[in-house]
């Protein structure tokens, strides 16, 4: 579990390596961009890069994983498609090849034979990052990778990665908005139980920063009786009410209904699931409600086994709700990441259908679940 650790820590690195350079460099960032000029969007495309940088991310974990982890190859589950059309109509599979020349020979098949955004691609994706160091050494946990299942979001929060804006973040305090949203998430699974036991977060553009390497990595474990996080758990207040940060869409009813648990001002917006997530994890806010299904397994995965290192978990909030009022939390309402519905097609089969509540601190969430019950 320690090498494997180790592993997820470089490969998100790497990806977050990608991104960056996707931004950077002036052949790929016009690329990026290409989506928000209307009219003059290269039309060509049949999918824009935005995807294509989401699915060379995704495929470079994949394809790290699987050379080490040969166990894990039928598990290793991601957001996107990796088959693309290019403008001959001709249909194309994005893999990470052997050599960075054959690489970048099949991306400009993508990319409509151009050669320099193919080239540049190809060596973020086979260039390796500095060592990273996380103290994982003594790790010890019983699993074998055999018994493991794994679930990749290349870039979380996209629109604030393509927007791009750099914000200055404030100690201790969330920012709403921004290229600090966007994050790399990597998440663990037991195939048996559907259990996140292992995440990390990576964070491409955690401060606004000239060199462009701004990042910053998360982790945890939690399995058994090992239960390790890269963050300490953060204190509960005991005045002052809860914070609860949310969706800046989330229904009349839920904000309001929250009001009576949170103090003054604790209501607070923020984009991107996972980066919702993990404010929770770094105690900015004490929990993320989210009412609506519009989050999948590969959003919450990661971010799930942290919490659950620190002593919180990620429940299904229509299943929470359907508890009686004086039982105590019952934990098969905690998400789980290895079975689709049966009765959705598509992506929609990895949707968290009943809503979500991130929560530190189990009489935190009953707090918020009595708040809620009876107004959704």
């Amino acid at each position: 579990m320690a090498d494997l650790l180790r592993l997820l820590l470089r490969v998100a690195e790497k990806a977050a390596n990608v991104a960056r350079i996707c931004r950077q460099e002036a052949p790929l960032f016009q690329l990026l961009v290409q989506e928000k000029t209307g009219e003059d969007k290269n039309k060509k495309f049949v999918q824009d890069f935005k995807t294509l940088a989401d699915v060379v991310i995704q495929e470079l974990i994949r394809h790290d994983v699987r050379a080490q982890f040969p166990e894990l190859a039928g598990f290793i589950h991601g957001e996107e498609s990796n088959k693309f059309e290019n403008g001959l109509g001709e249909s194309v599979t994005v893999t990470v090849c052997s050599t960075e020349e054959e690489t970048a020979k099949l991306l400009a098949t993508v990319l409509d034979g151009d050669q320099t955004a193919a080239s540049l691609l190809a060596r973020a994706v086979h260039q390796d990052p500095s060592t990273i160091e996380a103290g994982t050494h003594g790790l010890t946990v019983p699993l074998k990778p055999s018994e493991l299942g794994v679930w990749i979001d290349p870039i979380d929060a996209t629109s604030q990665y393509i927007e791009g804006r750099e914000e200055v973040l404030e100690e201790g305090r969330l920012s709403p908005s921004g290229l600090h949203c966007a994050l790399v998430l990597i998440g663990v699974y037991l195939r048996s139980t559907g259990e996140p036991v292992m995440g990390v977060i990576n964070q491409p553009f955690n401060n606004k920063d000239p060199t462009g390497t701004g990042g910053k990595h998360y982790w945890g474990v939690s399995s058994g009786s090992t239960n390790i996080c890269s963050e300490s758990r953060p204190g509960v207040r005991s005045e002052g009410g809860l914070s609860v940060v949310l969706s800046s869409n989330e229904k009349q009813s839920v904000k309001e209904a929250l009001t009576s648990v949170c103090g003054p001002d604790k209501l607070m917006y923020a984009s991107g699931a996972g980066y919702k997530v993990l404010c929770v994890i770094q105690g900015l806010a004490d929990a993320y409600v989210l009412s609506e299904g519009s989050t999948f397994k590969w959003d919450s995965c990661a971010p799930h086994a942290l919490l659950r290192a620190l002593g919180g978990g990620v429940v299904d909030l229509a299943l929470s709700l359907q508890q009686s009022e004086s039982g105590a939390q019952d934990p098969r309402t905690e998400l789980t990441y290895h079975q689709p519905r049966a009765d959705r097609l598509g992506a929609d089969r990895w949707a968290n259908h009943g809503g979500l509540v991130a929560y530190r601190d189990v009489s935190q969430l009953h707090s918020i679940m009595g708040a809620l019950r009876g107004k959704l």
